[in-house]
């Protein structure tokens, strides 16, 4: 069977987009989601994502890793609204529902605002902060994050977390409100050009640490800037919005 396929990218974190409507793709395959990722074998991507019905929302998103695991991508889900878009499911906002839970989002031109989850799962520890933000990560403060084997470290200490692990970002700051980021992505098992849930832990890690007084904060990662706003109350952070571009690349077909 053929499908239709669309690749997005959002600063660089690139994705398979597919209109699952009519519960075409075999979600229960996890092999043909890896082969569809594989860079060398197939169309090559971070992850898959899937648009279908919803009774309550304008759509559903499902999220696969590039192993075929299921949870939550940030600047997946600012994809997914820029696809659902084109497919003529919403007009310059949306309220969907995801693996975290439901989201919303606003667009303009080819910037997409994506509200988060409040978040109030975060534990300092020693040389590091934990955060879930739709999924798991670990942040570590890094003085050099050029030069640092962000690989290496990130294999490392995503294994050291309970099943299903963690992200691993490690973080440079710049100046009182721009940390630049590089990420292990669990799922992938690499580094990725960009994390939208990874940037959202790291920017509510550096308040919660007191780096910044910013309730705005400028990330810059390996594809590209994005930026990370929020509210804090009591130690929760609340209306937290992930903003930045995300883009069509190219469409086609593939057989499955």
């Amino acid at each position: 069977m053929n499908v239709t396929f669309y690749k997005y990218q959002g600063t660089g974190n690139d994705f398979v987009m597919i209109d699952n409507r009519t519960n075409i793709f075999p979600k229960q395959k996890t092999d043909i989601i890896s082969q569809i990722c594989d860079r060398h074998f197939g169309i090559g991507a971070d992850g898959i994502i899937l648009i279908e019905n919803d009774a309550v929302h304008d759509f559903k998103m499902i999220y696969f890793n590039a192993d075929g695991s299921e949870t939550f991508c940030g600047n997946g889900g600012r994809c997914a609204v820029a696809f659902a878009k084109q497919l003529g499911i919403i007009e310059n906002s949306a309220h969907f529902i995801a693996f975290d839970g439901p989201h919303f989002a606003s667009i303009e031109n080819d910037i997409i605002s994506l509200k988060m989850i409040d978040v109030e799962q975060i534990t300092i520890n020693k040389d590091s902060v934990f955060a879930y933000t739709g999924t798991q990560h670990h942040v570590e403060i890094v003085e050099d994050l050029t030069d640092f084997p962000v690989f290496e470290k990130g294999r490392e200490i995503r294994y050291q977390y309970p099943n299903p692990g963690s992200n691993v970002n490690f973080v440079q700051q710049i100046n009182n409100k721009t940390f630049r980021v590089r990420t292990y992505e669990k799922g992938v098992e690499d580094e990725t050009l960009a994390c939208g849930t990874g940037v959202t832990a790291v920017a509510i890690a550096m308040h919660k640490l007191q780096k910044t007084d910013y309730n705005l904060i400028t990330l810059p990662v390996e594809g590209g800037v994005l930026e990370v706003s929020f509210e804090e109350e009591n130690g929760i952070y609340k209306n937290v919005f992930l903003k930045g571009p995300a883009t069509l690349v190219f469409q086609g077909n593939i057989a499955i």
